[in-house]
């Protein structure tokens, strides 16, 4: 017992929580005060997470034994009522803001004692988050220290967190009743007042294998467990009809609508986005709006509804009924919502929307591209594997995002679409409390709290490993090895029930993930550059035996035992989470949607230009003569080549991005509304690939890698891109290859008015020639912008030759 007291001591003088004696409330009472309705419910939450860490029970008292130290749950207008003796002790305590709370570490008296004071119930339930987070503990001892003292209040009144019980989800659908309370619970006790549920029928199905009870039985559970909390309860809306000035789609919806409110206890907030889906025009939607406000009313009589100008192909006239609409400040309209697909900026949002008006934000935290806010300038094989939606810890872009625009909103509920994006919900928590908070305080909590403390800084930094994972070049990115080796030694000295523990599954999976990922994609860079070696040797060892030994090295598989071990602890760590929590990360045997968080479907994708090489050879080999098989195999060889004098651009590559003009740093534009940011997917006609992003485009055929990645600028920022020391007495003309989702309708001038090409439709074919008119070079600089036409999504460009003239 003695051995263990002293490991816990010396871990909390490690992680600097330690100042002074550490007192042992291993024995202590909780002792709730107060009239407040949810006072019992509270102090049974502080009893139950006490219980289950420390392993023995913790008893809620109306008062404390002499010998006993205790934890009083109390709120400040309860303070003139509490016995003598603790009211002489908290005389001085002062009001706090709303939900605000203070505790307060008691060591004047034998028995030491914890006070939580609570401006309110929700700050009464704050207060006991932090003393939940900053505790130490271990089995059978609980020791709280001066260190943890705090008087602390919201910065932010809207802080929360989108949880979506539908088939898309890559884990939420399978949660049970319980699983929901529980995390319900967590996010709360970290500082969260507010979730966003999901009415039955949205732009996803109706039902999964995974789901307990029905979707409408479940969202009346989580109203519960929320209001049981005091939690306010947001639902996401969307309009699901085409046409909204139909009288019958009306009241069909209307009776939808009427049976949903009914089914849950509390609603505080409707969220209706303007798109994605349920583009309506602002006129229909506003009318539309004000029936559906009769209904809510009903059921629901204070809440709100709230709008966001999300729609994929805005205009301005679009926008100016918008902001007609909002301005009015109708009785029934609560605010705005800047979630992704906004297309004007949140700082101008804040200008054209009237100063009495909230605006909450609603953070994409959840996906890694095609998203609202993208990893920047991501490596292209962890995007083809890890896609969109993979467990994602990114704790200090997350921080820089949320700080980057905080200023202009009233807080966030963020977009999720599961538990991979956990980590950045907790950070999201923290920085709408406090913005100065800093990651690794939170990144300690979060590891204290789920993990225990002897793990506090070893999975803090853990997590902080993992988003170093996710930048700069797959190759080169030493941070990868080292990061597996540090989860590896976590995993090694971890137990049965940590090693059960979804959160640690899921930083263990991404550590050997990312390894396998890098190993795999070394490999296969290597096998291509043999193989083009081989290719090069044709002229002299003949066409067809290059083709042979080129198609070999490209087919050939990884045999290291070692690569194949870490494959395998990936499938077993997958497993490991399904049976968890119901994390799908696979659509069989795990049942994920596809492109919805099944990443480790990727594990085998190839990662280098073998698909298209291949399908090039094997064209070529259909060739009768050698000279021919010999001109193709040399313009396979030299696809990027712009001649002599020439350049070459590759838009998926760190380099080609210092000709692109950055009007502004990215941590101060994080969602890329003012200026560049990298996109992926070729581009299908008549199909986007938004989740999963393949070397295929075109009429199905295989693409070079080049392809899949793009520059992209959003709506109608222009992409501006800097071509410098070219040759005045040289003509050129300028090949581009035009790829990406958006299939958009564009336009390329130069920066003193020359037009290269007029609005074209990008998206039938790739690859564009153009003569560059020399005027627009003349003192060896080309300046190139392209712009959209009014109401698409954007420009994308993924590679540029500017290639001299014979």
């Amino acid at each position: 017992m003695l051995l263990r007291t002293l490991l816990i001591v010396s871990v909390f003088l490690i992680n600097g929580l330690s100042y002074g004696q550490d007192l042992d409330f291993s024995n202590a009472v909780i002792i709730p005060h107060g009239n407040s309705e949810r006072l019992q419910k509270y102090a049974t939450i502080l009893h139950e997470e006490l219980t289950k860490r420390v392993e023995k029970t913790f008893p809620i008292q109306t008062k404390a034994k002499r010998t006993q130290s205790s934890i009083l749950l109390t709120q400040f207008e309860d303070i003139p009522s509490l016995p003598k003796n603790w009211r002489k002790l908290l005389n001085e305590v002062q009001p706090m803001p709303d939900e605000g709370f203070k505790v307060i570490i008691d060591n004047t008296s034998t028995n030491p004692n914890a006070i939580i004071i609570g401006q309110d119930d929700r700050g009464l339930l704050f207060g006991i988050g932090h003393l939940l987070r900053k505790m130490n503990w271990a089995k059978d001892q609980l020791l709280l220290s001066k260190a943890i003292e705090k008087s602390s209040s919201p910065k932010s009144p809207i802080r929360g967190h989108q949880l979506g019980y539908r088939p898309k989800t890559n884990a939420y659908d399978a949660f049970t009743v319980d699983r929901f309370d529980q995390y319900i619970r967590e996010l709360a006790l970290f500082g969260s007042n507010s979730i966003e549920i999901m009415p039955p029928r949205t732009d996803d199905d109706f039902t999964s294998r995974h789901m307990t009870i029905p979707a409408i039985d479940m969202i009346g559970e989580q109203s519960r467990i929320a209001d049981e909390l005091d939690l306010d309860v947001w639902m996401w809306f969307p309009n699901m009809e085409d046409d909204y000035e139909d009288p019958q789609t009306r009241t069909i919806e209307l009776t939808q609508r009427k049976d949903v409110f009914a089914s849950i206890p509390r609603l505080d907030h409707l969220f209706v986005p303007g798109g994605d889906p349920g583009d309506l025009e602002p006129d229909v939607l506003f009318d539309w709006l004000e029936e559906v406000a009769t209904k809510l009313h009903r059921f629901h009589p204070n809440a709100k509804i709230w709008v966001s100008p999300q729609v994929f192909k805005p205009t301005k006239a679009w926008f100016d009924r918008f902001f007609y609409h909002v301005n009015q400040k109708y009785d029934w309209f609560g605010g705005v919502v800047f979630g992704p697909w906004v297309k004007i900026p949140l700082p101008e949002l804040r200008q054209l929307t009237d100063a009495s008006l909230p605006i909450r934000r609603y953070p994409d935290i959840t996906h890694n591209l095609s998203s609202q806010y993208p990893i920047p300038e991501w490596d292209l094989a962890m995007a083809m594997t890890l896609g969109r939606e993979s467990i994602n810890p990114r704790p200090i872009d997350q921080k820089t995002i949320h700080n980057s625009l905080a200023q202009y909103a009233n807080g966030s509920l963020s977009y999720s679409e599961g538990t991979n994006d956990d980590v950045n919900k907790f950070i999201w928590t923290d920085q709408e409390w406090n913005p100065e908070t800093e990651v690794i305080e939170t990144l300690r909590d979060y590891s204290r709290f789920f993990f225990g403390p002897e793990w506090t800084d070893a999975a803090a930094n853990g997590f902080l490993a993992e988003e170093k994972n996710l930048q700069g070049p797959l190759l080169s990115n030493t941070s990868i090895s080292q990061t597996l080796a540090q989860w590896q030694d976590m995993e090694k000295r971890a137990d049965a029930k940590l090693m059960s523990n979804f959160r640690f599954q899921m930083g263990l999976i991404r550590a050997y993930f990312d390894a396998y990922i890098q190993q795999k994609l070394l490999f296969e860079t290597q096998q291509e550059q043999k193989a083009q070696n081989a290719l090069h040797r044709a002229e002299k060892e003949g066409s067809l035996n290059s083709i042979k030994v080129a198609t070999a090295f490209l087919n050939e598989q990884m045999a290291d035992p070692y690569i194949a071990q870490l494959k395998h602890r990936c499938l077993e760590l997958a497993d490991a989470l399904y049976n968890s929590i119901g994390a799908q990360l696979t659509v069989n045997p795990h049942g994920a949607a596809s492109g919805r968080g099944n990443f480790i479907d990727n594990l085998d994708v190839v990662l280098n230009d073998a698909p298209w090489l291949l399908a090039n050879l094997n064209d070529i080999k259909k060739e009768t003569e050698e000279k021919q098989r010999l001109e193709k195999i040399a313009q396979l060889l030299n696809r990027t080549n712009p001649g002599p004098g020439g350049f070459y651009d590759n838009f998926g590559q760190g380099k080609s991005w210092e000709r692109i003009l950055k009007p502004i740093e990215w941590s101060q534009d994080p969602g890329g509304l003012y200026g560049p940011r990298e996109s992926f997917g070729v581009g299908l006609r008549g199909q986007e690939w938004v989740h999963e992003i393949q070397a295929v485009g075109f009429g199905g055929t295989a693409t070079p890698l080049a392809w899949m990645n793009q520059v992209t600028t959003l709506y109608d920022t222009p992409l501006i891109i800097n071509y410098d020391q070219l040759n005045p007495e040289v003509s050129y003309k300028i090949r581009i290859a035009y790829t990406g989702r958006f299939r958009a309708k564009m336009k390329l001038t130069t920066d003193d008015g020359h037009l290269i090409h007029d609005y074209i439709r990008t998206g039938i074919k790739p690859l564009y020639e153009f003569e560059l008119p020399a005027s627009s070079y003349s003192d060896g600089n080309l300046v190139l912008q392209w712009t959209c036409s009014e109401g698409e999504r954007g420009s994308q460009v993924a590679e540029i030759w500017i290639i001299p003239n014979p």
